[in-house]
């Protein structure tokens, strides 16, 4: 599914729920919580949705990264890479990194393929071998970096509109608000406990969906930067190991 299609999806799903949840909390008692957040105006329905969106892209990058990770540790993988390079095992470490299924084992396995395509026509100059595996590394890399990164943007996105969207409802519950003191006479008290209402249950959803986005945008990036790290590393170590080797 393409990417464009995959978020207008998501944005009418969660928007359907968040609306259909704001909706039921009109007609719940007017003594508990989900009739006091209700009272935060239409506003909420849309941070709702923020929120779920958030979630949403939380759980398919959970799925997405532990798939990149492939099957089984990857410092054990590593190792047993870099112990069938220095026994020039090459073909074994091919068929560990079909079997691994990762990020990793997708890039090191394009060195592999690149260096027994240099062995098959006899290159043997070092500098040349070393170049072009690099060059595999940088290409394998970058097909394999929008799987790492995928709705990353999105989710630091939604990170800085729910708090803007949260913003909004503030400024129109403290409008309501105002508007009640400035009537002539006495206030009327149920408006401006509305106002305040509205603005304090906007203000609450959105720097909460402000910070799961924040802190789930930076654990993510995080994770991603390790991956890249660990590609960097191995493939360093096995580049310089096949360049210095004699071609088959």
């Amino acid at each position: 599914m393409k990417q464009g299609l995959f978020t207008a999806i998501l944005i009418a799903i969660t928007y359907a729920v968040s609306l259909s949840f704001y909706v039921w909390m009109g007609t719940t008692s007017p003594d508990s919580m989900f009739h006091a957040v209700y009272k935060g105006g239409p506003v909420v329905s849309v941070l709702m949705a923020l929120i779920l969106m958030v979630i949403a892209y939380i759980v398919e990058r959970i799925i997405a990264l532990n798939k990149a990770s492939g099957k089984g540790n990857i410092a054990e993988f590593v190792k047993s890479l870099k112990s069938d390079v220095d026994n020039g095992q090459i073909d074994s470490a091919i068929s560990k990194c079909d079997d691994h299924q990762s990020s990793l084992a997708a890039v090191m396995r394009a060195v592999f393929e690149r260096y027994k395509m240099l062995s098959i026509h006899s290159v043997t100059d070092r500098e040349k071998k070393i170049s072009e595996m690099e060059k595999a590394v940088e290409e394998a890399t970058i097909m394999e970096m929008p799987l790492l990164e995928k709705n990353l943007v999105a989710i630091s996105t939604i990170a800085s509109i729910s708090t803007m969207v949260g913003l909004l409802g503030t400024t129109m519950g403290m409008i309501r608000a105002f508007t009640a003191m400035a009537t002539s006479g006495a206030p009327d008290a149920v408006q401006l406990s509305l106002g305040i209402s509205e603005a304090l249950f906007n203000t609450a959803l959105g720097i909460f969906g402000g910070i799961i986005g924040i802190v789930t945008y930076n654990i993510f990036t995080h994770k991603v930067d390790a991956f890249t790290y660990v590609i960097d590393e191995a493939a360093f170590y096995i580049i310089q190991t096949l360049g210095s080797a004699k071609s088959e």
